[in-house]
């Protein structure tokens, strides 16, 4: 019988807590982290929306790129090398927003911000649990997004508040001597690491055809390229509705303090959606939910066009946390599951590359969508369509990619 969370959780205590205090970590270069800051960037450099979105996404799309290159890092460093590196660069991409006065500059804290955090934190967390659990990867995956999870529901609320208190370059200070101080938490975790890096290569679980595929296999891969738009469109649009939350509530008839409301209940039922997905990855497989996992952004969105009222909004909201769960925890599940954990780091760090290229063009495409006389109501029905197509495009090469994995012992 598979372990339960309780049991499972008690046994691999330090390296789950890793998992979700890496995610965790990740929050201060994440979207809902940044944007709490957006008015007084905006005013402090005397940006205008379109202004600070497009550095934005500069910033952002330039860390997709480097994320191609460094991800592969996962794979030849030990996990407590690796995300101690990343949490300096982070606390000092942290430390760089307190001081810097250069809206020049501005792109590449972004930058730096986007990459440690959102990029090589989020990156280091998933291949960790990818290589270190087999037959619990999904009960693994969804703990560690719990983290971020916690994170999401917390740090927002919290800065707005501290705000009132503090100068919000202070805040950002106070963030980076948070992210120095895990340091030696993560150290003392990882006295002794799950997989020790001399013991990858033996460990290593094999993909499709009893094969260890590299990252140039994967990229010759039909099934890679038919999952590029469910690894783009997610973070694409589901960024562009946080980061035009103002203007989403202005359009609604919302108060802003009345929209951000709901969004913790959607927290919660990502956090159940996760767990629920990380269970069910474990017993039918990341293969069989896969086509599935989008269809709620579809109802989502439909509801986002039309909602006339918060509670509509409310439930759309949680329709984006269902499916937010099989995000963390089923796509991730996958890039194991067909190709083999050897190079997960190297072929995790493309699909990353994908996910956090689609997080830069969302808020730059509809914002000029917005520009140029696409209401974002109306961009709300484009987003469903794109969802539908998603999950069709995936199908055929998903059940030929299936048939070629090995078969259990």
């Amino acid at each position: 019988m598979k372990q339960g969370y309780i049991q499972f959780m008690r046994e691999n205590a330090p390296f789950l807590a890793t998992g979700a205090l890496l995610s965790f970590l990740s929050s201060f270069g994440q979207t809902f982290f940044i944007a709490v800051f957006a008015g007084d960037i905006r005013a402090e450099f005397n940006l205008s929306h379109g202004d600070w979105g497009l550095l934005y996404m500069i910033g952002t799309a330039a860390s997709a790129v480097a994320m191609v290159f460094a991800g592969g890092l996962a794979d030849k460093l030990r996990v407590r090398t690796l995300g101690v590196s990343v949490a300096v660069l982070l606390a000092a991409a942290c430390v760089t927003m307190a001081f810097n006065t250069i809206t020049l500059i501005l792109p590449f804290v972004i930058f730096a911000l986007r990459f440690a955090g959102q990029g090589m934190m989020t990156h280091t967390a998933v291949v960790a649990m990818a290589r270190w659990f087999v037959a619990t990867r999904g009960k693994a995956l969804a703990i560690a997004g719990l983290g971020f999870m916690l994170a999401e529901a917390t740090l927002p609320l919290t800065f707005v508040w501290l705000k009132t208190l503090a100068d919000w370059r202070m805040l950002w200070i106070g963030a980076a001597v948070f992210v120095l101080a895990m340091i030696p938490v993560l150290i003392r975790l990882l006295r002794l690491e799950r997989t020790p890096q001399s013991a990858i290569q033996e460990n290593a679980s094999p993909g499709m055809k009893d094969h260890h595929w590299t990252r140039q296999d994967a990229l010759r891969h039909p099934l890679f390229w038919s999952l590029t738009p469910a690894m783009m469109f997610f973070p694409a649009f589901a960024t562009a509705f946080w980061f035009h939350q103002v203007h989403f509530a202005e359009i609604k008839g919302y108060s802003h303090l009345a929209l951000v409301a709901v969004f913790p209940i959607g927290t919660a039922v990502l956090a159940m959606s996760t767990i629920a997905y990380g269970w069910m990855i474990d017993r039918v497989g990341a293969k069989t939910l896969l086509p599935f996992y989008l269809l709620p952004l579809v109802a989502a969105f439909v509801l986002h066009w039309s909602a006339d009222s918060l509670a509509w909004t409310a439930l759309a909201v949680c329709l984006m946390g269902l499916a937010g769960g099989g995000q963390s925890t089923v796509l991730m599940a996958v890039w194991s599951e067909f190709y083999g954990t050897r190079n997960i780091g190297s072929i995790k760090a493309a699909a990353a590359a994908v996910m956090v290229l689609g997080s830069a063009i969302g808020p730059g495409l509809s914002g000029w969508l917005i520009d140029i006389g696409v209401g974002f109501e109306q961009q709300m029905l484009g987003y469903a369509a794109s969802f539908i197509f998603a999950s069709l495009v995936m199908i055929v090469p998903l059940r030929r990619a299936s048939a070629n994995l090995p078969h259990p012992a």
